[in-house]
């Protein structure tokens, strides 16, 4: 018994202590993001990086979403002769949850990965301490932009998702379903209201600093060798991904609580 809880306070421990050092380090890179020196060509890189390369993945993610929810509201709705409502709930669902959330989960499984995996490396091979060797702070050179980028990109690409997805169950409806094209598009610019659209990109700023604060704290906290980097490739998007999703029923909460 004794053995039991002495495992499971260990357990507790080591799990406040990891938070700890989270919370630290969420609270060094903030600093660091309004003091200099500044980094512009870093910035630029992960600007392009985070932003420009993952509006394919974005794009093909958002479109069928819409799609296959058109569908599905289409079929369910037709139980209670409701199929009307496509457009009002495609248009709601892609801006207030799915569009946001699937943004915040490609980017996590695509940016926070490769962020992971490319400061793992260069901490193995010692880039890191070269870094420090000269006279450069790591985290403001390394974790700083990419968090900024993220946080900045975030909101245009689920802007972006949100139209795409939009779009998708409106090529679904119009082309499948014998929606009128005019009758589609009036209803969805009807019901969407500025808070949906606030939220929204809200949120996108808020999983992309998520996803790229786990990307650069579990880099710069992994282990030595092969098996670390994997190790830390594979905990930053577990990490990323539960975040997000916890930080979106905050944030669901926060705006439509009343």
């Amino acid at each position: 018994m004794i053995r039991l809880l002495a495992a499971l306070g260990a357990l507790v421990l080591g799990g406040l202590a990891s938070i700890g050092r989270l919370a630290i380090f969420t609270g060094q890179t903030v600093s660091h993001i309004v003091r200099p020196p500044f980094y512009p060509r870093e910035l630029g890189a992960a600007l392009l990086q985070i932003g420009y390369f993952s509006l394919p993945v974005v794009g093909l993610t958002a479109f069928f979403t819409g799609g296959a929810l058109a569908l599905q509201i289409y079929s369910g709705g037709a139980r209670f002769s409701a199929e009307a409502v496509v457009p009002q709930i495609v248009a709601i669902g892609m801006v207030r949850e799915l569009g946001p959330v699937l943004v915040g989960l490609m980017i996590a499984a695509r940016v926070t990965s490769s962020i992971a995996a490319e400061i793992a490396t260069m901490k193995v091979t010692e880039q890191i301490d070269a870094l420090v060797t000269l006279s450069t702070n790591p985290m403001k050179y390394l974790t700083m932009p990419r968090v900024l980028a993220a946080t900045l990109v975030m909101p245009l690409l689920v802007a972006v998702g949100d139209i795409i997805g939009i779009f998708g169950g409106y090529m679904v409806a119009t082309y499948r379903l014998d929606f009128t094209s005019v009758t589609y598009l009036k209803n969805t610019v009807d019901f969407l209201e500025w808070l949906d659209i606030l939220s929204s990109l809200t949120k996108g700023a808020a999983f992309g600093f998520i996803a790229a604060l786990m990307g650069c704290y579990f880099g710069m906290h992994s282990d030595r060798g092969a098996m670390g980097v994997g190790r830390a490739t594979k905990s930053s998007v577990v990490a990323a991904a539960v975040l997000i999703l916890a930080a979106n029923f905050i944030l669901t909460e926060a705006f439509f609580s009343s």
